[in-house]
């Protein structure tokens, strides 16, 4: 394996988010005592900082693959899923995706917190700005929470496991996107159908715009339909996974049953 090719980034990532998950669940399933708080809270920034670096691993490791694979001369389908999305256009487009995403998914997911009828220095006691951790206890990947208090209705209250969430199915919807939309100048040139199989996958690149933007418009007293699009939202999530692997895999098929060919140049 050569050291550029970024699945040994990506691995050691992924494999160091699964141990810092269940090493520090294990730990905080111990009996904590009010001594043992600043200790725990020193673990729970150790681990921040652990966890991280290997989502930048990670990061780095997606770069340096779809690099890879994309000045390749082979003509599979990863092959051509990079070449696709090889380019400034595409870049864009998966920039601004991913981040309009992860922003929805932020504000649904309960990571971006905005309260207007709450003061959050009344309420909680806290000063504005400041952050702090909630080191203790919860199962795996749900500790330690990580809380910003931005003003006195806007914070962020991190969940490791929620971050992680996040961050792929976000990267997915942007991949989604990019892919989407070269494959409208390149299908058209073939066939209708072909349009029709990338504007079908525009579409499934937002798998829960639909509940989040009626989260958005409910009021805070409604709790209870809250959780409901709260709960119907999470289903969505979990079945359109599927589709947000398999859409690109389907668009990258029809590209290369279409004759489309190119070249990267270096």
């Amino acid at each position: 394996m050569e050291s550029r090719d970024g699945r040994t980034l990506i691995s050691i990532g992924f494999a160091s988010i699964a141990i810092l998950f269940l090493l520090y669940a294990r730990l905080g399933d111990s009996e904590i005592t009010p001594d043992a708080i600043p200790a725990m809270e020193r673990l729970g920034l150790a681990f921040y900082a652990m966890f991280l670096l290997a989502l930048g691993a990670i990061a780095y490791g997606f770069y340096q693959y779809h690099k890879k694979t994309a000045y390749e001369t082979g003509s599979g389908i990863l092959a051509v899923i990079a070449r696709v999305t090889w380019n400034k256009k595409s870049r864009r487009i998966f920039a601004a995706t991913s981040i309009g995403y992860g922003i929805f998914f932020a504000l649904t997911s309960g990571i971006l917190v905005y309260q207007p009828d709450v003061v959050f220095s009344k309420h909680y006691g806290v000063i504005v700005p400041s952050a702090q951790l909630a080191p203790c206890c919860g199962d795996v990947g749900y500790v330690p929470k990580f809380i910003l208090y931005l003003t006195d209705h806007v914070g962020f209250q991190v969940i490791p496991i929620n971050l992680v969430l996040q961050i792929a199915v976000s990267y997915m919807v942007g991949l989604n996107a990019a892919i989407a939309a070269n494959a409208f100048s390149i299908l058209k040139k073939s066939s209708g159908v072909g349009s029709v199989a990338a504007a079908t996958g525009l579409f499934i690149a937002c798998p829960t715009c639909a509940g989040t933007f009626l989260s958005l418009f409910v009021s805070s007293g409604a709790l209870a339909l809250t959780l409901a699009i709260t709960q119907i939202q999470t289903i969505l999530i979990g079945l359109t996974i599927p589709l947000l692997v398999l859409t690109p895999v389907i668009m990258a098929k029809k590209i290369k049953g279409s004759g489309w060919s190119c070249k990267i140049e270096s």
